[in-house]
């Protein structure tokens, strides 16, 4: 709206009724306004309302505003359906014009009009609305007969470009059903639109390979179903989906890269499972310097061996009558600090007892000193006393973990040097077990990758309106 000041003149104020929304909240002006315009034209353009002066927009003029539009186009219709709610805005275009060729960039008079197109916008207040248009097409000598770029909507889409947008939105904060119910645009059309924006978004994303490369898996459904991914730990984004979690399945993923292209990467952190450590040596130029068992993985091998010490040792002192152990079982796998304040004494009373599951919880406290250290010789150093006493300490389970942990040493001293784990691999898998919780499960591979893309990608998912317009008015 647009404030009208007194110095206007009644002839300038004529003019710009037609133009735009006029408000006047100084009384006296506004009986200057009911004074000079004619009758029909305030009975057309005004309303007085608690002293307020009030010219009312064209409706297309309105819509016009509202849809962005911009000459040549104009539009030639609204229909208002108030029982369906519904708005249909029909757009066209003045003559002469000349139409881009979408393949070369040259400019020619149209050829003809394809069949008309019908788009989805945002709604104006509760009623849907919808865009007609005839796209000119233009008849290329080098590229043939080809239609323009549209500028209401994506090539073969059904939504305005601001429309499609508001629905990404949404369906990255909920899932598609959810989405459906809310905007009434049925589920099959919003996976649709799902699927086209993350393969839009593969089309824009650069090719690289990350220099820090991240491999995990998530289960995909019961009955030890699984996809391999791999992460861009600099970034925070999953950079591939793959089936199953098998050695063929790591290597899909660098088989995309030259040689020259996996020299780049200089860090590749994973758990200890053998097919993705025979992928990545069979791929990456010196991987043993290059690839970082987890620590999280390491620690949960110890933690899984304190928690089978201390179910058998419940077991025998139940036996004896003696419930000591009952219901302290995270009190062994929580972390010193993170054993909450309430059962600090509790623990410290246990501590004092004469029991296996204290010497196994000793053991698995100390190795976390391990990764405090900056320089190798020294981790070298404190890992050997550790591995010594966990050997010997004659407890089974425990004596199995560190016997894990050496095998595999030589890529979980690695750590020392690159400071990587998979932690942020760790928190993009929360974030897929919500979208796994939003849809209720997935009933085949194909939707759930897309789902992953979609909202751990990083990709632009977003379509764009064309740079530069593909009508424009012909010069004579």
């Amino acid at each position: 709206m647009l404030q009208i000041s007194k110095e206007k003149s009644i002839a300038n104020i004529r003019k710009n009724v037609h133009n735009e929304y006029l408000l006047s909240t100084d009384h006296a002006l506004s009986t200057f306004l009911l004074t000079n315009l004619p009758p029909f034209r305030i009975n057309q353009l005004c309303g007085l309302r608690k002293g307020i002066l009030y010219f009312i927009m064209d409706d297309k003029k309105l819509y016009t505003k509202i849809l962005g539009i911009r000459d040549p186009w104009y539009i030639t219709n609204i229909e208002f359906n108030e029982k369906s709610e519904r708005i249909d805005v029909y757009v066209d275009h003045y003559n002469p014009i000349v139409v881009t060729c979408p393949v070369c960039g040259n400019k020619y008079a149209p050829y003809d009009h394809s069949p008309e197109r019908v788009f989805q916008h945002l709604n104006t207040c509760q009623f849907a609305t919808y865009v007609h248009v005839r796209l000119p097409r233009v008849k290329c000598p080098n590229h043939g007969v080809k239609q323009i770029i549209s500028e209401f909507g994506e090539d073969g889409g059904d939504k305005t470009f601001a429309f499609e947008r508001h629905l990404i939105d949404l369906a990255k904060e909920c899932s598609i059903q959810a989405v459906s119910r809310l905007t009434g645009v049925s589920w099959d059309r919003l996976w649709n639109m799902v699927d086209h924006s993350v393969c839009r978004g593969f089309s824009r994303k650069e090719h690289r390979i990350p220099k820090h490369i991240g491999v995990d898996e998530k289960s995909f459904a019961k009955g030890h179903k699984y996809e391999t991914l791999v992460y861009d730990n600099d970034r925070g984004t999953v950079e591939y989906v793959a089936d199953y979690r098998s050695q063929q399945s790591l290597e899909e993923y660098y088989r995309q890269f030259t040689e020259h292209e996996k020299q780049s990467v200089e860090s590749i952190t994973m758990d200890m499972w053998d097919p993705y450590i025979a992928a990545t040596k069979a791929h990456i130029p010196d991987a043993e310097e290059k690839i970082v068992f987890d620590r999280f993985h390491v620690m949960k091998i110890l933690n899984e061996a304190v928690d089978n010490v201390r179910r058998k040792e419940h077991k025998e002192l139940c036996e004896q009558k003696n419930d000591v152990l009952k219901g302290t079982r995270y009190l062994w796998l929580w972390s010193r600090e993170n054993v909450p304040q309430w059962r600090i004494p509790e623990f410290k009373e246990l501590q004092k007892l004469d029991l296996k599951i204290c010497r196994a919880w000793a053991i698995k406290e100390n190795l976390r000193h391990y990764w405090d250290y900056a320089s190798g010789t020294w981790a070298d150093k404190y890992f050997d006393k550790w591995y010594q006493w966990a050997s010997r300490c004659r407890l089974e389970p425990i004596v199995k973990a560190a016997k894990t942990i050496k095998r595999h040493y030589r890529n979980i001293s690695t750590y020392i040097r690159h400071r990587v784990t998979n932690a942020l691999g760790e928190s993009i898998n929360s974030n897929i077990e919500k979208v796994k919780r939003f849809a209720c499960g997935f009933r085949n591979r194909d939707h759930y990758k897309k789902a992953i893309y979609f909202h751990c990608g990083g990709l632009d998912l977003y379509p764009k309106p064309p740079k530069k317009a593909s009508l424009q008015w012909r010069i004579v």
